[in-house]
């Protein structure tokens, strides 16, 4: 290799990890599943690992999602990716995602399932969100550069994005909101205001647009005053809020 040469992580040998999920498993039969995706970065064939922020950041909306499903059939699975990041055109945690839905009709047939995904997490979403057991995606500030929409079709998607986020686009992800809502059985795009990518300020928010994921499995959830806006008849409908 010459000098001025230096090997990135796509051109280092690569390791054959394995996928996997952590469960919170329902009370009962499993009537339905939230496939919890967390981010990544965009280059790294590094294992992913349980001491990562980005899996440790989705940990609480896993656990608020299962205190309200469990008792309804609903078990919480979060996709333990084989690698950190993306990887261009590998699409390292799109293979991921789309084992552990083969996985859960392995396990539980053909119960419905609802993708929540952050950042990295939300454009494997969209990459799966054509799975026929798939019936709605909840996208928290996804990372969605020139995604494709198909999936989209017949499904309700909730798109939620910080107003202000350096990491991840809400242009570019209202962008595809805008694209999507033409096929999708429903579609609501939310920006959020005085918070960020991490969703650390507005966290009981957050972690409420979380919980509309069980709305589409027949759960009906307890949430706070300003997320009830989102189920209000005056949201049925609409193409964007602003909370």
């Amino acid at each position: 290799m010459a000098d001025n040469e230096r090997m990135t992580d796509a051109d280092a040998p690569r390791t054959a990890f394995h996928p996997g999920v952590e469960v919170l498993p329902s009370q009962g039969e499993t009537r339905g599943v939230v496939l919890v995706l967390h981010g990544g970065k965009a280059d790294s064939f590094d294992p992913s690992l349980p001491s990562h922020l980005s899996r440790r950041r989705m940990k609480p909306f896993a656990k608020h999602v299962h205190e309200q499903g469990a008792g309804h059939g609903v078990a919480v699975w979060t996709v333990q990716y084989r690698y950190r990041g993306w990887n261009g055109t590998d699409r390292s945690p799109v293979h991921d995602a789309q084992w552990a839905l083969d996985e859960v009709r392995r396990r539980h047939g053909d119960v419905p399932v609802v993708l929540l995904g952050h950042s990295m997490g939300g454009r494997a979403a969209v990459h799966v969100l054509g799975d026929p057991s798939v019936v709605g995606l909840v996208g928290l500030c996804p990372w969605l550069p020139d995604e494709p929409v198909s999936g989209a079709s017949g499904k309700q998607v909730l798109i939620a994005h910080a107003v202000v986020d350096r990491w991840t686009s809400p242009r570019q992800s209202r962008a595809w909101a805008d694209d999507a809502s033409l096929i999708a059985q429903s579609l609501l795009y939310v920006g959020v205001r005085k918070t960020g990518h991490f969703m650390i300020r507005r966290a009981g928010l957050w972690n409420d647009i979380a919980l509309l994921s069980l709305r589409w499995l027949g759960v009906d959830p307890s949430v706070g005053r300003v997320a009830a806006n989102l189920l209000a008849p005056s949201a049925t409908g609409a193409a964007t809020l602003t909370l």
